[in-house]
């Protein structure tokens, strides 16, 4: 397969920046997954990539040829739409086998690729049907199959799963789970879900506003987030965050006011002044039921919600934002309870409450 790379890749309609200076490599066989909030530009960047959209500065690479100027067909790619895009009068076969037909092939090597496809996709007993007989689940397949029969140079997948019911995205996300290890394509995959993100990609790129906020491994995303943005967005439940006040610097300490209490935070190297207003962050399975003493957080309980292998509970503790807390599954908590809770401080995130970047 092929590497893709993006070099200072800006997109402009008119004056109005909203691609900023993008710089990603990705490299050949690697799944990508670029994630972010609805207008955060993850898919106009797809469709830059596609060759869709026009790039207004910058240079992007497929393999080792600029394709700046190249229109979408001689970019050897292959795009599945959140549409699916099928042609509703033919039939699965037909639908899988015609960019291939335009494009001239041999009809046998057409039919061995279909068939190829079709036994990758599990699509064997439904080729002479026409996507209106089919699920959503079967046509998003076929979607994935008349790409495959393409055999390109790099996959993109545009928010595929986002029309399907919760259980059919499981299902269509682990068939593209298996399909990418099997191939081991150089994918390029667009969502807004997180789940998705953290369960397909090798890498993440978590997008804001047209800007790159980190791109990493999943669980380094979620263990160590460079942003506030990034803290909030990986994660599910969200992170806990909250305004803290260092009051004092001793040593290897940092002592930091809480809404009911104090925390010592190992500094690690952190240079923050005494009085400093930072953000606070922890995770709901961080945080554990204490003393009123010992405690960083105290509130009553104002939702408790059952998921079965799980139980959170959300605590009014006097924060903008109700602080979610995640107790064992069979934990007797009720609504209106009183409960106090604090964690270890390895496991806490400081971000500039300016800047709203990672303190490190």
């Amino acid at each position: 397969m092929t590497a893709i790379s993006l070099k200072q890749i800006k997109k402009l309609y008119g004056t109005i920046p909203v691609i900023h200076s993008v710089d990603i490599d990705i490299a050949s066989g690697e799944f990508l997954v670029l994630v972010g909030p609805s207008g955060c530009g993850k898919s106009t960047l797809l469709r830059m990539i596609a060759g869709l959209e026009e790039i207004s500065a910058g240079e992007l690479r497929i393999g080792d040829k600029v394709v700046n100027a190249l229109p979408p067909s001689d970019r050897d790619i292959a795009m599945v739409f959140q549409d699916y895009a099928l042609y509703p009068h033919m039939s699965v076969e037909e639908n899988m086998a015609f960019g291939l037909k335009m494009r001239s092939e041999p009809l046998s090597e057409i039919d061995k690729r279909v068939t190829g496809a079709a036994d990758i996709l599990k699509l064997q007993d439904y080729l002479e049907r026409r996507p209106g007989q089919l699920s959503g689940g079967q046509r998003q397949r076929v979607a994935m199959g008349r790409a495959i029969v393409r055999r390109p140079k790099a996959f993109l997948f545009d928010e595929p799963l986002s029309n399907l019911d919760a259980a059919l995205r499981v299902e269509m996300r682990l068939e593209i789970a298996k399909l990418h290890r099997r191939m081991q394509a150089t994918t390029v995959y667009v969502t807004h879900d997180q789940v998705e993100a953290m369960t397909l990609a090798d890498r993440i790129v978590v997008m804001n506003a047209g800007h790159v906020e980190q791109i990493g491994h999943p669980l380094d995303l979620y263990r160590k987030p460079a942003s506030l943005f990034v803290a909030r967005f990986i994660g599910s439940p969200t992170m806990n965050t909250f305004p803290a006040r260092v009051i004092e610097t001793t040593g290897r300490h940092l002592v930091l006011q809480l809404p009911a209490g104090r925390a010592a935070i190992d500094i690690r190297g952190r240079s923050i002044g005494a009085a400093t207003t930072i953000t606070f962050g922890i995770r709901p399975e961080d945080l554990t039921v204490c003393n009123t003493t010992d405690a960083w957080l105290s509130g009553e309980l104002a939702v408790v919600e059952r998921l079965g292998s799980q139980t959170f509970g959300y605590l009014d503790a006097g924060t903008e934002k109700l602080i979610t807390v995640e107790f064992p599954r069979t934990a007797d908590v009720q609504v209106g309870e009183r409960i106090s809770v604090k964690g270890d401080s390895s496991n806490v995130h400081l971000f500039d409450s300016e800047k709203e970047r990672r303190v490190n």
